[in-house]
């Protein structure tokens, strides 16, 4: 969940944001989105399906959670990073005064919606890290040695959990995640022209379609394999 473009904010142009807070939100928000890719591939597996040791999705959690100095790897590149994205995320929230009923260019649009999707994803990702945790009951843990029926116990605890907090939460992350991108790349100097923004703009494109359909694939997964037993 990258950070939007600093032109965008009408904060930023007033300067009220430090250039290296915009620097580190940005950066922090590059490596949380890099983890949001690989979580959802990963999860996407589950449309796989198999049991036992040819369970795929429990291959690759297996893999994961046998990784050394795992906790290290959590909190340094996952937990940190997605604590200060976000408490700065609200800060930039919080002082921010929307101005597209006079300025409705697109761009001005996205930032709207970067900081919607934000607002959206800071409550779906206490749910889901509370829930997964066992913090908002047993029912709702996730089991690393049960993975798959454990992730669907949690998803289909309720319909409005099934079918609506996770759809909406997939599409506000996937939809912060390839704007940031898209925005970051500006923020470091990388796409300066209109060309280099266009041709960027189109993978990130890319990038929303390819991450919103390995959520979508795990949720139809998670809805459909019969094998999942939930209790």
């Amino acid at each position: 969940m990258a950070t939007a473009l600093v032109y965008d904010s009408p904060d930023a142009a007033r300067g009220r944001s430090p250039f290296l807070l915009r620097r580190l939100h940005s950066l922090t928000g590059l490596l949380f989105g890099g983890y949001i890719l690989v979580h959802l591939l990963v999860n996407a597996t589950l449309i796989q399906g198999g049991k036992g040791t040819n369970d795929v999705f429990q291959t690759q959690v297996n893999k994961i959670h046998s990784l050394p100095f795992l906790m290290a790897i959590e909190w340094t590149f996952i937990y940190f990073p997605l604590l200060f994205h976000t408490f700065y995320g609200i800060y930039l929230t919080v002082t921010w005064s929307p101005n597209v009923s006079n300025y409705p260019y697109g761009r001005n649009w996205a930032y709207v919606m970067q900081r919607v999707s934000a607002m959206i994803i800071v409550a779906f990702v206490i749910f889901h890290i509370l829930g997964m945790k066992g913090l908002l009951g047993t029912y709702l843990s996730f089991e690393p040695l049960n993975a798959a029926a454990s992730t669907a116990r949690h998803v289909r605890s309720h319909w409005t959990v099934a079918y609506l907090v996770y759809p909406v939460g997939v599409l506000a992350s996937c939809f912060h995640l390839a704007n940031g991108f898209y925005t970051a790349a500006i923020t470091w100097g990388l796409t300066v022209s209109k060309a280099a923004q266009k041709r960027w703009g189109m993978v990130c494109v890319g990038i929303f379609v390819f991450s919103f359909a390995c959520g979508m694939t795990a949720l139809t997964a998670l809805y459909s394999r019969g094998d999942l037993v939930v209790r």
